[in-house]
């Protein structure tokens, strides 16, 4: 008998990894290349999820990434990372457990072989799920119709899904997610009042914190960036002791998932993307998509985010006699892999599995007839 599935998702700038059952993954390591893992480091470089949902690091600097805007470029790389995992951060055996890898809307039919080459032959593992992490944010809602929009750390995508189907003429990609905004408020610190010498401390992981603490988005930006009166400042203490003030940079900071454009982006903001899906989506099962709208993803945790996502839509909704209303979790940061964790635990689910035996008499391009 098969032990509990190890759900696997891998994001640009984090990889979540547990068993399936659990409400939240066990460990979030940064998506870099790893150390060789030893009995004396393993200590170093595993670390449980803070409150947060962040790691700290490894004690071993990031060298580079084995995955960009959700698609795998270094493949050596990757497996060296859920080896890791499996070895130093689950402590377990892989081929004693079934995997469901959470992957990208976006992602091209040859990863998803590559990937079932690597987990079944340099992993040895069981079995093997595979779903994008659209589907797998509705299942953390309980839903298997719905639209998934998710803003990540590399990229951020818009996923109809029907019946458990995703729609791929549906599927919108944008470019704009939590690592351009950093370096967006990067640019607008910059260019604030702030005294140059109190922004010397700038780091990656220090402008992280900035946008957690201090970003929201406006309900009307226009408003905000014209009216000083409308949004208040606040101040932020670096790691070197100098206090910032944050105006408008704090709402300036999230606009481009709305607004592309200020990054010099031709294509629509989020809200349109959702608005081109939803009509990508047959008109039978269309009001069932539009009640069950799912946010997901890091970027998504902005304050007024959800507010106006919902706002946004239902202007563009004016005149069809329906009021869209937006699922947002407070969780939803890791709401692909609490999905995969749902859905693995499910006794329906366990016909669903891509066996090693599968594997060998198929091949690797058995996942796109088994994971349609």
């Amino acid at each position: 008998m098969l032990k509990p599935a190890v759900i696997i998702d891998s994001g640009s700038s984090f990889t979540r990894a547990g068993f399936a059952g659990h409400t939240r993954p066990q460990f979030v390591l940064r998506t870099v290349l790893v150390p060789p893992c030893s009995a004396g480091s393993t200590r170093d470089t595993q670390r449980r999820p803070s409150a947060s949902g962040s790691t700290g690091g490894f004690a071993a600097a990031p060298t580079s990434r084995p995955l960009k805007y959700g698609i795998v470029e270094d493949w050596d790389g990757m497996k060296s990372l859920w080896s890791h995992l499996f070895s130093c951060s689950l402590k377990v055996l892989p081929e004693e457990h079934p995997v469901l890898l959470a992957e990208s809307p976006s992602c091209p039919a040859t990863n998803r072989e590559k990937a079932a080459e690597v987990l079944f032959e340099s992993l040895a593992v069981p079995a093997l799920h595979m779903a994008n992490t659209g589907f797998l944010s509705l299942c953390a809602h309980g839903r298997v119709t719905g639209l998934a929009v998710e803003a990540g750390a590399g990229v951020s995508h818009v996923t109809p899904v029907c019946l458990g189907q995703t729609l791929r003429k549906g599927t919108h990609r944008l470019g704009v997610a939590g690592e351009l905004l950093s370096t967006h408020l990067h640019r607008l610190l910059l260019e604030s009042p702030n005294e140059p010498s109190a922004l010397q401390a700038l780091t990656k992981k220090t402008l992280s914190q900035l946008k957690k603490q201090c970003c929201y988005v406006s309900l009307d930006y226009k408003r905000d960036l014209h009216d000083q009166g409308s949004h208040h400042p606040a101040r932020f203490r670096m790691p070197d002791g100098h206090w910032i003030t944050l105006g408008k940079e704090r709402f300036c900071c999230p606009e481009p998932l709305f607004q592309p454009k200020l990054l010099q982006h031709s294509c629509p903001g989020l809200h349109q993307l959702a608005w081109q899906s939803l009509q990508a989506v047959p008109s039978h099962a269309r009001r069932d998509v539009l009640g069950n709208i799912v946010l997901s993803g890091g970027s998504s945790l902005f304050p007024g985010f959800p507010e106006r996502m919902c706002l946004r839509l239902n202007l563009l909704s004016q005149g069809t006699g329906i009021q869209i209303e937006v699922l947002a979790s407070p969780e939803r940061g890791t709401a692909a892999w609490v999905g995969g964790s749902m859905a693995a635990s499910l006794t329906s689910f366990q016909s669903a599995w891509m066996t090693k035996g599968e594997y060998q008499e198929h091949g690797a391009e058995y996942v796109h007839a088994k994971f349609q």
